[in-house]
């Protein structure tokens, strides 16, 4: 199956499993298929990169597509300034989401939502020698107060023997 029969099949309206004698909150995995939202999420990233790829690399950046909904694509994008650049490339995306639908893409939109700041990946420490363990074993012995003698002994135990 080519990307766009893939496209086209997973953004496809969900069909909503409800049963009518419901009231109240109901568990996610009762009102949506959960395989059907794996494949929209897919979807929506394959066609994200496919549609950015169309865009400069600055703007590629700050901008990512949010969903498709009523014939409406929507976009995201970090501030106002990005946006209005991402509205210069409104016609190139419209087609390129055209081309993947068929033609039901009517609509184009653009909404400021600041990203969050990507957490930084953890650093790599350098795991404690044996000889430092037994300095902080040593260390514990001589100290009076129980909870930070806990503590120097619990660091050792954290060297590689």
């Amino acid at each position: 199956m080519d990307a766009r029969a893939e496209i086209r099949i997973a953004m496809q309206p969900a069909q909503r499993r409800r049963s009518a004698t419901t009231t109240g909150l109901s568990p996610a995995a009762t009102c949506v298929d959960l395989g059907t939202l794996a494949q929209r999420a897919h979807a929506l990233e394959v066609l994200d990169g496919r549609l950015r790829r169309l865009l400069p690399e600055a703007i590629a950046r700050e901008c990512r597509l949010a969903d498709i909904r009523n014939g409406r694509l929507v976009f995201l994008a970090n501030s106002s300034t990005w946006a209005g650049r991402l509205r210069l490339h409104e016609a190139t995306l419209l087609a390129e989401a055209r081309s993947a639908f068929d033609g039901r893409i009517e609509r184009f939109a653009v909404k400021v939502a600041h990203r969050p700041p990507v957490p930084p990946e953890p650093t790599w420490q350098k795991p404690l020698s044996a000889g430092t363990a037994r300095h902080l074993r040593t260390a514990a012995q001589s100290i009076a107060d129980p909870e930070l003698k806990a503590l120097y002994l619990r660091l050792a135990s954290l060297a590689n023997q």
